[in-house]
């Protein structure tokens, strides 16, 4: 696994569903990584309007998050390194660096991700918190 946690990471529900998710993501595992949502999970990555979600309203249902999976995580290399993990109730935020390569094209986000289980324990949100302004602007 390439995913790169620096601290102790304790097993804890939300932790795990986070770790299997980005496990899926780097490993380009599909049908897993959509495997762990619910049906009516939401995405918000970013959290608010961006090219990637116009009306900032994050990406609702299994199959805007299908069409999520095949134009974001799809389409690039990504890395994920986890500084930080805090697990509480149903929720865990990573604090952490994405490095996408989408051809000869790098780039390199910071950001906290907040994943939230529901009651069945499937993902029911995942909330990224960066600037698209500052990865767009750092792409080389």
């Amino acid at each position: 696994m390439s995913i790169k946690f620096l601290q102790d990471a304790r097993s804890h529900p939300a932790r795990d569903m986070a770790i299997r998710s980005i496990t899926c993501a780097e490993s380009k595992n599909r049908e897993g990584w959509l495997a762990l949502w619910a049906a009516d999970g939401v995405i918000q990555d970013p959290v608010g309007i961006s090219p990637l979600d116009p009306e900032g309203q994050g990406h609702q249902g299994i199959e805007a998050i299908t069409a999520f999976y095949d134009k974001v995580i799809a389409s690039a290399d990504l890395r994920f390194q986890i500084r930080q993990s805090f697990a509480c109730g149903d929720e865990c935020a990573n604090v952490g660096t994405i490095t996408t390569r989408l051809g000869t094209l790098v780039s390199r986000t910071e950001l906290v991700m907040v994943y939230r289980l529901n009651a069945s324990g499937e993902l029911g949100s995942l909330r990224a918190f960066w600037e698209f302004e500052d990865t767009a602007a750092g792409v080389y």
